[in-house]
C-alpha cells in the first residue's frame, strides 16, 4: 500500500502529465503557475477582509456612486454568507492546487534518492535499523514539503495580503468585486449547500442552549479581555460597564435626595433668593409651596440676570417655570434620558408611590452614571465628602449615594446589588444589613468588607467608616 506522500506524488503526476514531458521548461512552467496561484490566494483572502470590515459609512458612499464596482459592492454586501462561502470554497480549491504543484516541484528540484540517502544515514547514526529507508525518505521529503508550503501560504497568502486590505480595503473590495461577482456564480451550487448546512447547524446550536441569555457578568469579562491595554484602559472599561448597564439602573440611583436638595420657598424675598443662588451655584433650583412635597415649579437662573440689580419687592415669582417633568421612583435612567430628550428638559422631581416628592435627577446625574464625574467651574474639587484614612478605610457620610461610595473605593457599582435592597446611600444599605438604626461603634459586615458606625442620631447614620477587605 502506498503511504499518504507517495499518494500525493502519484495524483501530481496524473495531474501534470503534460508537464513531465518536458522536465526543465516543465518544472518552470509549474514554480510560475505556484506564484500565479499564490498571487490568486493572497487576492481571495485579502477581500475576504476588505469586504468584512467597511463600515456603514463606506456603505454609504457607496450608494451615493454610480459605479459598477459600488453596485457589486452593494450585491454582495446584501449576501454576506454566500460571498462567505465563495471565498472560503475559492481559497481551498487554490491552496489544494499549490500544495500538489510544489510537491510535484519539490520532486523533481529534490529527488527521492536524495532523501533517502538522507534517511540511511540517520538509520545509521540512530542505530534504528528497523526502519525502512524509502518510507524515512518519502517522510522527510513530505515534511519539507508541508513546511515550504505552509510558510508561503501562510506569510503571502494569509498574512501579509490580510494585513494589506486591513488599511485598504474600500480600494481592494472595488478591484476584487468583479472577480467575486464571478466566482459566487460559478461556486453557487456548493456555496448554497454550505449555507444552508450551516443555517441548520446554527438553528440546533440556538435550540440546544434553552434560550440562555449571556449574563452582564459575562459582558463585563469580554469587555476586560477586549479593551486595550493602555492608560486610558480602566477608563474606557468603566464606560462600556456603564452602557451596558444603563437600561437596568432606576432613577433612585442617581437622583439627589430630597435633603440634598438645594430647593427655595415661594414666599423668600428677593435679595435671599439671590443669596441661596450665589451660593449653591446651580443653574435650575426648585420652588416649593411650604415643604418639598408641593413643587410649584423650577427657577432657571439665566432668567435672572436681566433683574440683578431690582429692589426687594421684586417679583421674582413670575419667572417660574410651571412645567416640571415628575418621574416615578422605578423609572429607568435609560427611558428618563429619553424623555429628556423628547420633552426638552434637564431636570425631573422622582415621587415615590404616595405621590410625594423623594428628591430630584438631572442630566448630568444620567450622563455620570455612564461616563463618570463631569465637572464644571462651579463644582468643588470633590463633591463627595470622605476621608481616606489609609489604602483600606475610608470614611463616608450616612447620605452618601452607594455608587459614589463604589467608585471612590474602587470596586464595582454592582457589588453591594444581592443586599442593598431599595437602599441608594451607604446608610441605607447598613439599615438594610442590620434592620435597624445601629448603635455608635457597631460593626457590620458583608463579603469582608466592615462597616463601623462612627456617628449617628435618632433618626440617621451619619458617618460610616468603610474597612476594604486586605488583598
Amino acid at each position: 500500500m502506498e503511504s499518504e506522500p507517495d499518494q500525493l506524488y502519484t495524483l501530481a503526476q496524473l495531474l501534470f502529465i503534460p508537464l513531465q514531458a518536458m522536465p526543465t521548461s516543465g518544472i518552470a512552467f509549474a514554480v510560475l503557475l505556484v506564484m500565479i496561484l499564490l498571487l490568486c490566494s493572497a487576492l481571495i483572502s485579502s477581500s475576504e477582509v476588505a469586504f468584512f470590515s467597511l463600515t456603514a459609512n463606506d456603505f454609504k458612499d457607496l450608494e451615493e456612486e454610480s459605479s459598477p464596482s459600488a453596485q457589486r459592492i452593494l450585491y454582495l454586501k446584501n449576501q454576506p454568507r454566500t460571498l462567505l462561502a465563495t471565498i472560503l470554497i475559492s481559497n481551498n480549491f487554490i491552496n489544494i492546487a499549490i500544495v500538489i504543484l510544489s510537491d510535484f516541484v519539490l520532486r523533481n528540484v529534490l529527488p527521492l534518492k536524495t532523501c533517502d540517502g538522507w534517511a540511511d544515514s540517520m538509520i545509521q547514526a540512530l542505530g534504528f535499523p528497523f526502519l525502512s529507508t524509502s518510507w524515512l525518505g518519502s517522510t522527510i521529503h513530505f515534511i519539507i514539503t508541508i513546511i515550504g508550503v505552509t510558510f508561503l501560504l501562510v506569510l503571502f497568502g494569509e498574512v501579509a495580503p490580510k494585513v494589506y486590505a486591513r488599511y485598504n480595503n474600500l480600494q481592494l473590495a472595488s478591484f476584487m468585486s468583479r472577480s467575486l461577482m464571478l466566482l459566487t456564480r460559478i461556486f453557487r451550487p456548493l456555496s448554497s449547500v454550505l449555507v444552508k448546512g450551516t443555517n441548520i447547524i446554527e438553528k440546533r446550536l440556538a435550540r440546544s442552549s434553552n434560550g440562555k441569555v449571556t449574563s452582564r457578568e459575562d459582558i463585563d469579562q469580554a469587555i476586560e479581555l477586549t479593551v486595550k491595554d493602555d492608560k486610558h484602559a480602566e477608563r474606557d472599561m468603566d464606560i462600556l460597564k456603564g452602557i451596558v448597564k444603563f437600561g437596568d439602573v432606576p432613577a433612585t440611583r442617581v437622583m439627589r435626595s430630597r435633603v440634598d436638595v438645594v430647593a427655595v420657598d415661594f414666599r423668600i424675598g428677593f435679595k435671599e433668593l439671590l443669596k441661596v443662588v450665589r451660593e449653591s451655584g446651580y443653574s435650575r433650583i426648585p420652588v416649593y409651596d411650604e415643604d418639598f412635597d408641593h413643587l410649584t415649579g423650577i427657577l432657571y437662573i439665566k432668567d435672572l440676570l436681566g433683574h440683578l440689580e431690582e429692589e426687594e419687592n421684586f417679583e421674582w415669582q413670575a419667572l417660574i417655570n410651571t412645567n416640571v417633568l415628575y418621574v416615578p421612583e422605578a423609572k429607568k435612567i435609560n427611558d428618563l434620558f429619553r424623555e429628556f430628550q423628547s420633552q426638552r428638559q434637564h431636570m425631573a422631581v422622582v415621587v415615590d408611590e404616595y405621590g410625594g416628592s423623594s428628591g430630584i435627577v438631572t442630566l448630568e446625574d444620567i450622563m455620570e452614571e455612564v461616563i463618570g464625574d463631569i465637572k464644571d467651574e462651579s463644582d468643588d474639587a470633590s463633591e463627595i465628602e470622605y476621608i481616606k484614612v489609609d489604602d483600606y478605610n475610608y470614611i463616608f457620610e450616612g447620605k452618601t449615594l452607594l455608587n459614589d461610595v463604589c467608585r471612590v473605593i474602587g470596586v464595582d457599582t454592582t457589588t453591594f446589588d444581592e443586599v442593598r435592597g431599595d437602599a441608594d446611600s451607604v446608610a441605607g444599605l447598613l439599615l438594610e444589613l442590620a434592620g435597624l438604626i445601629p448603635k455608635i461603634e457597631t460593626e457590620l459586615s458583608y463579603n469582608d468588607f466592615v462597616f463601623k458606625i462612627v456617628a449617628v442620631n435618632k433618626r440617621r447614620i451619619e458617618q460610616i467608616q468603610i474597612s476594604l477587605p486586605q488583598k
